[in-house]
């Protein structure tokens, strides 16, 4: 492979957009295992929450993941390959990068319940304003014996 085939590959791959349209690869050999990734991550995306149980083996996979996305990328980097492999490299690379903002993008474990704790420390938050606004603080209050 050319140097500047090299260059346009290492663009494409670290492109801002390049996941845009991207499919998450059926299937990917992540350190010499085979792993269905599609069926993984839409299996975790169907939840859209990952329950407590699962979270180390997502965590796990996101680390997997993110160490065979730099070991390919050395490779185009580095490696006396060619340039059909350098694009077979770029696309999976992508394919990575899909699957991981995929795992990313999941949510808390329990919304609702993140809801209300919100909407108690707001609540806790404005009572405390108006008490201090109103010259009711609890020590004042106190002293004047209510």
């Amino acid at each position: 492979m050319q140097e500047y085939e090299r260059k346009q590959l290492l663009e494409r791959v670290e492109r801002e957009g390049a996941t845009v349209g991207a499919d998450i690869p059926e299937t990917i050999e992540v350190q010499g295992e085979e792993i269905d990734l599609r069926t993984f991550v839409f299996e975790i995306k169907r939840r859209e929450t990952v329950p407590p149980g699962e979270r180390d083996r997502v965590e796990q996979a996101k680390r997997n993941l993110r160490r065979e996305r730099l070991e390919r990328l050395e490779r185009i980097e580095e490696g006396d390959i060619s340039r059909e492999r350098g694009e077979e490299l770029a696309g999976s690379i992508i394919g990575i990068d899909r699957a991981l903002n995929a795992l990313e993008s999941l949510g808390p474990t329990d919304i609702e319940r993140e809801q209300k704790a919100k909407q108690a420390q707001d609540r806790k938050r404005w009572m405390s304003f108006l008490k201090k606004a109103l010259g009711q603080d609890d020590d004042q209050g106190k002293r004047r014996g209510r």
